[in-house]
């Protein structure tokens, strides 16, 4: 199974092709995958630091100390993440082709098929 960074480099290689080959729906799901590790990643708020009072309104005393380490997420997290974004873009295409509005189901199957070839 590839590390997280491993799907990382895939996904930006991939989104570097498809914005050279200017594929649309290519470069759209890959943007939002990345997207959707990037804030599955996201802290919680919960754990930053409280504010002091001081010259900027809500700020964090001394240098750094408003910093919060990213999550870190597994392999298997990310696979998951990525399953999800399958599915739902499935589901989608199966809703349209029932409404009639094929382009649309096309242009999400081509998505599917950008997430499956990863």
């Amino acid at each position: 199974m590839k590390t997280v960074d491993e799907w990382k480099a895939t996904m930006r290689a991939a989104l570097k092709d498809a914005l050279r080959t200017r594929n649309v729906p290519a470069s759209a799901v890959l943007r939002e995958t990345l997207a959707a590790i990037d804030n599955a990643e996201a802290p919680d708020v919960s754990v930053a630091p409280s504010p002091v009072e001081g010259g900027i309104a809500g700020s964090a005393g001394g240098l750094g100390s408003g910093e919060i380490p990213r999550l870190l997420l597994s392999p298997e997290a990310v696979d998951a993440l990525i399953q999800r974004e399958v599915q739902e873009r499935r589901d989608a295409v199966a809703l349209y082709t029932r409404l009639g509005k094929h382009e649309e189901a096309r242009t999400l199957q081509a998505q599917v098929d950008v997430l499956l070839a990863l």
